[in-house]
């Protein structure tokens, strides 16, 4: 990890844990059940990708796969989620691509629980490009997909629970707010929030300023769910909204020096967010109460030595942060 640059700050070799993988890496989740465990998942343009369970040692500084729990993925997996309930009685990690799937990660197996298919005329569907799993009924997992729908699945049951045309274009991702309530970004450039005791109606509270600059990602903050971030395709920026003022961002946060791909609100602390991007940096912002006149500093960065395309902060493992760049997966300690 490159440190160089002037903002940044040395980090101690324990600090940070290197995973290098045989693939590039994309989906990656740590587990709340086992937090030892972290899933990463291979991008590999093809049908044939894979998934390997890592075991995460903080006292060695070590990331290492456990061999009896790799296995194969049909297509390259567009999210990572385990069971977010420590008390869970089995480790569940679900995946989203071709279709939304459940794995059991075992002690020295996996097995896989189910394959969860909504169209009804074909063995096919449109491809998900993201979900999410409810915290407060984690019986719920929400998906979107590029055919402009988000589907709530009762994963207990393995059955459908709503299918809402959600957007006008494909969407790009999913966020839980409370239990029926969630968010939802898209191709055609807004952020629509859903309740699902009125799913006729949904309440837009952002659009990109330029029409139809497709949003990528949503992130909830779970410790003040006043709070939103959002960000637009080839973009600096990370977008912050108060769902209470639709329309105007509360803070644009504008110090990557490339397009932003990934961002995680810190899971114990309601001012904290991690951003991730292009330029190879992983900024942590520190919101202010109110933003000055010169736009807000990230209180610190992290280099790699590649653009970072994803970024977890997990509520399994507070105190570290796992990017994605390349072939490498790494923890940093925050």
């Amino acid at each position: 990890m490159d440190n160089s640059t002037q903002e940044s700050h040395p980090r101690p070799e324990n600090n940070v844990v290197t995973y290098d993988s045989p693939y590039p890496i994309y989906a990656m989740a740590i587990s709340a059940v086992n937090r030892r465990r972290v899933a990463v998942g291979s991008f590999i343009e093809e049908l044939k990708n894979r998934v390997d369970i890592l075991s995460f040692s903080e006292d060695s500084s070590s990331l290492k796969p456990v061999p009896s729990l790799s296995f194969d993925h049909p297509y390259p997996p567009t999210k990572f989620l385990f069971h977010p309930s420590v008390s869970a009685p089995s480790n569940l990690l679900a995946s989203s691509g071709d279709f939304l799937r459940l794995w059991e990660v075992k002690d020295s197996s996996i097995a896989a629980v189910s394959t969860l298919n909504n169209s009804k005329t074909s063995e096919y569907s449109a491809p998900l490009t993201s979900f999410d799993w409810n915290e407060v009924e984690p019986r719920r997992i929400g998906t979107s997909s590029i055919d402009t729908t988000c589907t709530i699945w009762d994963i207990e049951k393995g059955v459908v629970e709503t299918q809402l045309i959600a957007h006008d274009k494909e969407v790009y991702d999913i966020a839980w707010g409370e239990a029926g309530v969630f968010a939802s970004v898209s191709a055609d450039g807004s952020v629509r929030i859903f309740d699902l005791r009125d799913k006729e109606h949904s309440t837009i509270i952002y659009e990109s300023p330029m029409p139809d600059t497709p949003l990528l990602r949503l992130a909830w903050n779970k410790q003040d769910l006043r709070y939103m971030a959002t960000i637009l395709m080839d973009s600096n920026k990370i977008v912050i909204l108060d769902i209470r003022s639709p329309t105007m961002p509360v803070a644009e946060l504008e110090r990557h020096s490339a397009s932003v791909n990934a961002i995680a609100w810190a899971p114990q602390s309601a001012r904290h967010i991690c951003s991730a991007g292009d330029d190879g940096q992983a900024l942590l912002w520190e919101l202010p109460t109110v933003a000055g006149p010169n736009g807000i500093d990230p209180m610190s960065m992290y280099s790699a030595v590649a653009e970072i395309n994803q970024l977890q902060w997990s509520t399994a493992q507070p105190d570290w942060i796992a990017i994605a760049f390349a072939n490498k997966m790494q923890m940093l300690k925050v």
